[in-house]
């Protein structure tokens, strides 16, 4: 028999925080397309619901092959696939990057390069799924059921900080060139995937007498509440994250105040939003939830509120140094609201289950990018600040839910 208390197959501190690292540039290699591609494939000539349309068909496909993934990492092992994933999403985003390239030096237009950046955009949600399953499935192994839940959280921290990481890498990025952001995450992605090679061990076989959980269907009414929270929750995020380049570039005029510069400037500006967003929410999460462990009951509704605050001062306020601070106010809320969230999930089930939890809700983020950006951007074409207004009365309900029923509820698990 196994005993319950040990790890089936340990790993050290450092390997913990390469899986970490590794989800990191997962997110970033994911997200930074929403600052780059947006306003640059507006100036190729695609209107805003196409380029909404390429990202939500390969999340859709993503969201599909993630249980696929996770089979497969299971027969060939953990490392072979995350090495495989993370070399998959640098080398389909170069794709990707080459043939926007070309759109914008005139080479491909209309219908040609809708169909290529679409083939790209599908082989990424083909092939690079499966380091979440993989690096999960390792975690749940190096863990034991009472710090599961530390351990798989530490992994969704880090893929919410890529995402918000990678967008706010573009402000650093830009200044060279509007593609510039993008050979970053995959220089990164690349890089990480080298280092995760020779870091890892091998995938230890699993021993014949240990049974693993079964895992929980979507329908289980323990973790079905918290399930419907996190994908509305990143509806509400996608329909922002789809739209807020093209909000500050329409907003600021930077195409008319830059000229053929203002894709570049587009993306500048959007990074620096989003670099706001990334110190606010990475010091949050290491300052104060890593350290202190607070209440997630208490954490949630307060968190939502200031996310809701901060979507609603970047429509209000027109300088763009108020809507950086706004953004500010978003990345301390989502650094609050997004663990405790998980957290809670995770601590609907039994500690056995815990695994399986996590897991379940790792599935919330590609989901809600599934319906987000395709929202966003049919009310950006209604009115500007639609996306930014129906995404703060979306989290603004979710945090009247949380103040009022998440937050009376009795978390035990057992």
């Amino acid at each position: 028999m196994v005993n319950p208390e040990t790890p089936l197959h340990p790993l050290t501190a450092f390997q913990r925080n390469m899986l970490m690292i590794a989800m990191i540039a997962m997110g970033a290699g994911m997200s930074i397309n929403f600052v780059v591609v947006a306003p640059l494939t507006r100036k190729a000539g695609l209107g805003e619901v196409e380029v909404a349309a390429i990202l939500t068909l390969s999340t859709l496909l993503y969201a599909f092959m993630i249980p696929q993934w996770g089979r497969i990492a299971d027969r060939v092992g953990r490392k072979r696939v995350m090495v495989f994933s993370l070399f998959a999403m640098g080398l389909t985003n170069m794709a990707f990057l080459f043939t926007l390239q070309a759109a914008l030096a005139g080479a491909l237009a209309g219908a040609s390069l809708m169909f290529l950046l679409v083939f790209a955009r599908l082989w990424f949600g083909l092939l690079s799924p499966g380091l979440q399953p993989a690096s999960m499935a390792a975690m749940t192994d190096a863990t034991t059921p009472q710090n599961r839940a530390a351990g798989l959280g530490m992994l969704g921290a880090g893929m919410s900080i890529g995402s918000i990481l990678g967008p706010a890498g573009a402000a650093v990025l830009a200044p060279i060139g509007a593609l510039a952001p993008i050979w970053g995450s995959i220089v990164f992605c690349l890089l990480v995937g080298v280092l995760i090679a020779f870091t890892l061990p091998k995938t230890a076989p699993r021993d014949r007498n240990f049974v693993r959980p079964k895992p929980l269907a979507m329908t289980d009414p323990r973790v079905r509440p918290h399930l419907l929270f996190l994908l509305s929750y990143f509806i509400g995020v996608g329909m922002v994250q789809q739209t807020l380049a093209w909000f500050i570039e329409d907003r600021y005029r930077l195409s008319e105040t830059n000229g053929g510069n203002g894709g570049q400037a587009a993306v500048l500006y959007t990074g620096i939003a989003f670099a706001c967003m990334a110190v606010a929410t990475i010091a949050v999460q290491f300052g104060y939830i890593s350290r202190f462990k607070p209440d997630p009951r208490r954490l949630l509704p307060i968190g939502l509120s200031l996310v809701c605050l901060g979507y609603l001062a970047a429509d209000a306020f027109h300088a763009f140094p108020v809507l950086c601070l706004s953004f500010l106010i978003v990345g301390t809320g989502s650094a609050l609201a997004i663990p405790s969230a998980n957290a809670l999930g995770s601590l609907a089930v039994t500690r056995e289950e815990q695994g399986s939890a996590a897991a379940l809700m790792s599935a919330a983020p590609p989901a809600g990018f599934i319906f987000g950006p395709l929202i966003g951007a049919g009310l950006y074409q209604v009115d500007h600040a639609l996306p930014l207004i129906a995404s703060a009365v979306l989290v603004g309900g979710l945090a009247v839910y949380a103040w009022f029923v998440i937050g009376r509820k009795v978390v035990a698990a057992e």
